[in-house]
């Protein structure tokens, strides 16, 4: 048996990743995986917002057998070039990830809408895929501590569309004074990403017995930390992207012995060729069916270990925490902004379908927030969390008009008549997702005009007769066409 194996031509797997892997598996296996994880392709993958649609994609596909909204594709598009991926019309995916949806709609009560906490969420992959398994009127915070990933991941989540979201970035420990208010905890934990070795050759270049262990101390942290705003009875999903033990089935065993998690059986098809957790002294509590392992040789999919956790106590998935007062919160809103000082409250346009209470930020952006998602948005502005996104981004006041925001556009809550819209073509919607200046139709009228692109919304133009000013965000253009 090689210890060591070339990757597309120049590159090795590190010896003591498979002197640490290798004594796990029999040898037909080892071979197996091996190849699979060194020799083979990964897969494309993505998840459609709303199958009642035609597939947004022209190509062959397949389902991914664990999520409803998930397929294979039989090649890679240009996905930059797609207008319809910058509407969130779908999201690119790995097939592994989209098996977070598998796990809530076992786990979580559809009948009930809940809190809910992605930790680790960017780029938004999980998030997105949350919110289609959540029961409807689930409120959800995406959480990314690092700023810049944040941002991405703020765009991402407006792009999606759905109006019962916060975006934060913030430490795990930040979280901690809030206290158990959360039904379900997403934890896709940073690790050492031995899962993209296939995908990204330069994650085995990175890689390190040293970052293992420190991604461990890492991960010991984030769940001690998070661990205390969890409601008893709720759900814990733990997740990472590498294929250690010691990441995996030994974070498993600490979360059952420091944090008294109950380990739940997620329940998988033969057909799904999902690997079982791996087993030993290593984690003695741990057996085959406490996790769930994509593995190359194994799965279609890149390297995954998922597990659900309960968190003892009588079951907590619940609608309490949602029912307050919609008259007293939208009196305290309509005088107050989100720096707790008095606001001039602007004219607000009837754009939005649902129930909404308006605050106005420093930078004159008014938010509406879904009266259902008032107290947990509320909640984090207590707190003092960093909040990027709360609700829908509605405008700006600016002189006698208001100016919509981008990411009205995208909102499913936007009123079908709200705006008049224009049809574009695709190298019209193309120019417009550069930000070019792009010419209407004759019979588009004067002021702000909704871009469609088959259908789907793709952002505002202010038309002014001559021309067209396109307000498409600068910071999401396409750069490169």
């Amino acid at each position: 048996m090689r210890k060591n194996l070339a990757i597309r031509g120049n590159m090795t797997l590190p010896k003591p990743f498979i002197d640490d892997i290798q004594p796990l598996l029999s040898p037909a296996e080892w071979h197996d995986f091996e190849i699979a994880l060194t020799q083979s392709e990964q897969p494309t993958s993505v998840r459609i917002k709303d199958n009642s649609q035609s597939f947004p994609i022209n190509c062959q596909r397949s389902p991914v057998p664990w999520c409803k909204e998930g397929f294979y594709l039989d090649k890679r598009p240009q996905f930059t070039l797609d207008p319809l991926l910058h509407a969130g019309a779908y999201y690119v995916q790995e097939a592994s990830s989209m098996f977070v949806s598998h796990v809530i709609r076992t786990f979580v009560p559809a009948e009930a809408p809940l809190w809910a906490l992605d930790l680790c969420a960017a780029p938004g992959g999980k998030s997105t895929a949350a919110l289609q398994a959540l029961p409807e009127g689930s409120q959800l915070v995406s959480n990314e501590i690092d700023r810049k990933r944040a941002r991405i991941l703020a765009e991402n989540m407006q792009k999606w569309g759905n109006p019962n979201i916060s975006v934060t970035a913030n430490a795990p420990a930040d979280f901690t004074p809030l206290g158990p208010v959360f039904d379900v905890i997403i934890t896709d934990v940073p690790c050492s990403g031995e899962g993209m070795f296939r995908k990204d050759p330069g994650a085995v270049s990175e890689w390190s017995p040293a970052k293992v262990k420190e991604c461990v101390n890492l991960q010991r942290q984030i769940l001690t930390d998070i661990w205390p705003c969890l409601k008893p009875g709720g759900l814990l999903i733990y997740s990472t992207c590498t294929f250690n033990v010691h990441e995996d089935e030994e974070m498993l065993q600490y979360i059952v012995d420091h944090l008294g998690g109950e380990v739940l059986t997620i329940p998988v098809q033969p057909e799904w060729h999902i690997h079982p957790a791996l087993t030993g002294p290593f984690a003695p509590n741990i057996t085959p069916a406490s996790a769930c392992r994509f593995m190359p040789h194994f799965t279609q999919g890149e390297g995954l270990f998922m597990a659900a956790i309960r968190k003892p106590g009588d079951a907590a998935i619940n609608p309490t925490a949602m029912h307050h007062s919609n008259k007293a919160t939208k009196q305290q809103n309509n005088k107050r902004g989100d720096n707790n000082k008095p606001t001039k409250q602007p004219k607000i346009p009837a754009w939005l379908k649902g129930e909404f209470v308006y605050e106005t930020d420093r930078d004159g952006l008014v938010r509406a927030i879904p009266v259902t998602h008032k107290p947990l948005h509320d909640l984090l502005v207590a707190r003092k969390l960093y909040l990027l996104v709360s609700g829908v981004d509605l405008g700006t006041e600016k002189g006698k008009s208001f100016c919509p925001a981008h990411a009205l556009a995208l909102n499913d809550s936007l009123c079908p008549d709200a705006f008049p819209t224009a049809e574009l073509d695709l190298e019209t919607a193309l120019n417009y997702l550069r930000r070019e200046a792009i010419v209407l139709p004759d019979n588009v009228p004067t002021g702000y005009i909704l871009c469609t692109y088959q259908g789907h919304k793709l952002g505002f133009v202010k038309n002014i007769g001559n021309r067209s000013n396109n307000l498409y965000p600068t910071e999401w253009r396409i750069r490169n066409l």
